[in-house]
Order: C-alpha cells, then sequence, then structure tokens
C-alpha cells in the first residue's frame, strides 16, 4: 500500500464512522476508491479532493460537522483562525485594475505576495487557473474561493488568505457576478480543507458580507471577518 493512502479501518477513522459505512459509500461510488487485491484502497489526495467538493456543497450545519470532523481528525497544534491567516495588507477594498476573471486572479496573487509570504505569485495564479479551469469556485452569493487544485508549500512562507473586493461584479462561473475574492494559500491538504471549511461558514453570513461590501477600510474589513469568526467560534 502506498503511505499515502487510506485502507477501510484507517479512512473510518480519519473521517469518524465506521469501516463499513466507508465500504457502503465507496460501493455505491459516492467515495472515490479503487480495490487492490480484493482490498479498498484510498488515495489521500482524492479524498482530499471529495471533501473539498462535499464543503462547497454542504450548508451551516453540515459544514459545522466537517470542521469539526477536519479537526479532530487531524491533530492539529491550533486550531485554524481566517483572522490571523488573512493581513490587513493582503485585504483590498476596492481591488483594482480587475475587470475579468483573469485580471482578479493576477490582482489577487500579487497582493497575497505583497506580503512576503507569497513568493511566487506567477506560479500560484498559474494554478489557480488550472483549478478554475476544472470547476470554477465562484458561490451563488457574489463570492469566490479562489485556491490551487494542491497546496504549494514550496512557495508559501507560512498559510495565507487574501481578500479583495471589486467595485463592480465579475462573471466567475457562479450564477450571478462575483465580487468578493479570497485567495487561500495552504502550505498541506489538512490546513487547506479546515480552511475552506471555515471560510465556507464566513461567507454564508449575509450581514458580514454586507458590511464587506460596504468598507473602504481594509482594517475595518479585517475587524469584521475576526468579529464574525469570534462568534463561530462560540456557538
Amino acid at each position: 500500500m502506498a503511505d499515502e493512502d487510506f485502507d477501510l479501518a484507517s479512512l473510518a477513522e480519519y473521517l469518524h464512522v465506521t469501516p463499513a459505512q466507508v465500504e457502503k459509500l465507496a460501493s455505491r461510488g459516492k467515495l472515490p476508491g479503487r480495490k487492490v487485491s480484493g482490498e479498498w484502497r484510498f488515495s489521500r489526495p482524492e479524498i482530499h479532493h471529495w471533501l473539498e467538493d462535499r464543503i462547497g456543497l454542504s450548508d451551516e450545519e453540515e459544514l459545522i460537522e466537517v470542521e469539526s470532523v477536519l479537526t479532530r481528525s487531524q491533530d492539529a497544534e491550533h486550531a485554524v483562525s481566517i483572522s490571523q491567516m488573512l493581513p490587513v495588507a493582503a485585504i483590498a477594498a476596492p481591488l483594482e485594475s480587475a475587470r475579468s476573471r483573469g485580471k482578479v486572479i493576477d490582482a489577487m496573487t500579487r497582493l497575497a505576495a505583497d506580503t512576503a509570504l507569497l513568493w511566487d505569485p506567477e506560479k500560484m495564479a498559474d494554478a489557480v487557473r488550472q483549478r478554475e479551469s476544472l470547476h470554477p469556485t465562484a458561490l451563488d452569493n457574489g463570492v469566490a474561493l479562489l485556491h490551487p487544485r494542491r497546496p504549494m508549500q514550496a512557495i508559501l512562507a507560512e498559510p495565507l488568505v487574501a481578500l479583495g473586493r471589486t467595485s463592480h461584479g465579475v462573471p466567475f462561473g457562479g450564477r450571478q457576478l462575483t465580487d468578493v475574492f479570497f485567495l487561500i494559500c495552504s502550505t498541506d491538504d489538512a490546513v487547506h480543507l479546515r480552511t475552506l471549511a471555515r471560510l465556507s461558514r464566513l461567507v454564508g453570513d449575509n450581514e458580514l458580507l454586507a458590511a464587506i461590501r460596504g468598507s473602504y477600510d481594509p482594517a475595518e474589513i479585517h475587524r469584521l471577518i475576526a468579529a464574525a469568526e469570534q462568534n463561530l467560534v462560540a456557538r
């Protein structure tokens, strides 16, 4: 078995379900896996992508459960905090010269690079474009959660989130124009999934989105996000 593969027992432990539940999902094609010599094997990257898709389709209650499972499963030393991963310097409102999908991606990666925590914005931009070509990250509320398909540890000093808000909506693959963009720059799959789950909960807050759209002060936007995140943690 490859080092990064799960078997039934280890995947069940990782997801906090029973081996029988994992086998049932795999047998029905609802969980990516394959049989090797009659035994189920599950690629760790494929499981992370499956979880990412599940996060994108989840409602608030399901997101809470997904985030809880990920936190328990990954033995994290510290909880993910969007407000700590999001420097004020990585917030732009408005995001200048961003009137198309390509220009938004370029502007967002440059914004992240301005913090000195992302060392190669062009490489990150290319990876984000490849991810968007597979499936747009735009949500139906005018928000997009940009990220590469796999974490890019080699070009990051530490995990980082950037936030840009355009003055006008941009066609980005959602049901409506997109004007709020988060860029998730992670150093490993575990942090990426937990960041995505936490952000998905935050952007489901319509009051927070309205406040972000109404502010031109990066420091104020950061305070709004920190307060909203604290409310999530307190629930």
